[in-house]
């Protein structure tokens, strides 16, 4: 075996229970700043965030700016921070509080494209593809960008160089890799093993595993695209839950072993140009939510969330969540992000665990399934229909007292004879370690 591959399997252990909570910097406090960001890290310690993923850091572009503020995709240095954010000595500082209140820090990497006066476009405009004029590529659908040649190899050192300065100098635990399919894969196979020299990371790659299965070669965690698109058709029109189920068992089948799907219902993409989780999924959002904490994978959760957060946050310009300091999801989120991350039965990679999607015949609008490692079980009961609904499970292997997560109903399986959901209801039963 080569030492890439030896590389390749030093992946990080505390990426099978984690939880991933989106930081929109800008947006999140009125300063904008590393330093304010300081003040809500005890917050989301006590929700029980476990990794903090901050979309970019680096110096946006003056050229073809978009809006007052331009987009933090279109980066001018990838070394440098955006002095919009402080220095780069506050974000050493930052990643140091996050990490001693227990946070991981994963950075947003885009390799993919820069903005158009990045400085490689004067010191080594070699490193870009060119049009059929010998002029810099942009990127497609956006103007702001333009598109970098991996078939250069001085390119490829160049990046890994770029994202070794992250780890080395502020000491990050991975990388969400935007577009990470838009990037050729051979760069990624060259550049995790390079890196992992300096320490293991966690890999999250902007892709769905179904569209670009080759990349889960490198990726720990991919995009649940294709989830997030039929759970908003189903409920807008569909409701077929059969093809719900379909979608889940080809995850099932396309994820290699200790990898993972990332499930979500809002993200910083979704959230400014598709809409917020209600409106793209109104009444079923929590469901949604509960499910992304209780399927093998990830959860993520955005920027306030847990308030919630129920406006189309502006991309290119200041547009700063609503605080209220109500959080009225606060706890919803921390009962789920705690049993997530401390319930052996909720790692998406263990040996001897076991997940079992349960028919409920009278009712074909339910996803029930449960989830067991030891005596440890999780069960989970979702109505994904504006009708509350009554239904038996008949299953004879879920046994023991549990108590349900929201509620602290307890009720003893096998006995329990009857079920009831509200319309777009949801309940949580656990039985073993609650995680709280």
């Amino acid at each position: 075996m080569s030492k890439a591959n030896d590389v390749l399997k030093r992946r990080v252990q505390w990426m099978y229970n984690t939880n991933i909570y989106e930081v929109n910097l800008r947006q999140y406090t009125l300063e904008g700043t590393f330093n304010a960001f300081l003040t809500e890290l005890p917050r989301l310690k006590e929700m029980g965030v476990e990794t903090l993923w901050f979309m970019p850091i680096t110096p946006i572009s003056k050229a073809k700016l978009k809006g007052t503020m331009g987009s933090y995709y279109a980066c001018s240095d990838y070394t440098s921070v955006n002095p919009e954010f402080g220095s780069l000595d506050d974000f050493k500082n930052l990643v140091k509080q996050c990490h001693q209140l227990g946070f991981k820090v994963i950075l947003d990497w885009v390799a993919n494209h820069t903005g158009w006066d990045h400085v490689w476009t004067t010191e080594h405009p070699e490193y870009y593809e060119k049009d059929e004029h010998g002029n810099f590529k942009a990127a497609s659908g956006m103007d702001d960008i333009i598109e970098l040649d991996y078939n250069n190899p001085d390119l490829v050192m160049a990046m890994i160089k770029a994202m070794r300065f992250w780890i080395e100098e502020y000491d990050i635990d991975g990388f969400r890799c935007d577009l990470a399919a838009w990037v050729e894969l051979h760069f990624w196979k060259t550049a995790r093993p390079e890196l992992e020299k300096i320490k293991p990371l966690f890999w999250l790659g902007e892709f769905d595993a179904l569209d670009n299965p080759d990349y889960m070669q490198v990726f720990d965690v991919a995009y649940a695209w294709q989830w997030m698109h039929k759970t908003e058709a189903f409920y807008k029109s569909s409701r077929n839950v059969d093809v719900l189920k379909t979608l889940l068992k080809n995850y099932s089948d396309y994820y290699p072993p200790q990898t993972a799907a990332l499930y979500f219902t809002t993200n910083h993409d979704e959230n400014s140009w598709n809409g917020t989780e209600f409106e793209k999924y109104g009444d079923m959002a929590l469901a949604l939510a509960v499910f992304s904490f209780t399927w093998p994978g990830v959860p993520l959760l955005y920027s306030g969330q847990e308030l919630p957060n129920e406006k189309r946050l502006k991309f290119f310009d200041k547009d700063v969540i609503e605080w209220t300091k109500k959080y009225e999801l606060s706890e919803f989120y921390k009962k789920l992000l705690h049993l997530h991350t401390a319930n052996p039965a909720l790692s998406f990679w263990r040996k001897n665990s076991i997940i079992k999607v349960l028919t409920i015949p009278s009712d074909n609008h339910i996803i029930a399934f449960y989830r067991k490692s030891g005596n440890n079980i999780v069960l989970v009961l979702l109505n994904f229909s504006p009708y509350p609904s009554a239904f038996n499970i008949s299953d004879q292997e879920i046994r023991g007292t549990f108590s349900e997560l929201f509620t602290e109903e307890k009720i003893i399986l096998p006995d329990n004879e009857m079920f009831q959901l509200n319309e777009w209801g949801y309940k949580v039963y656990v039985c073993g370690y609650k995680g709280i």
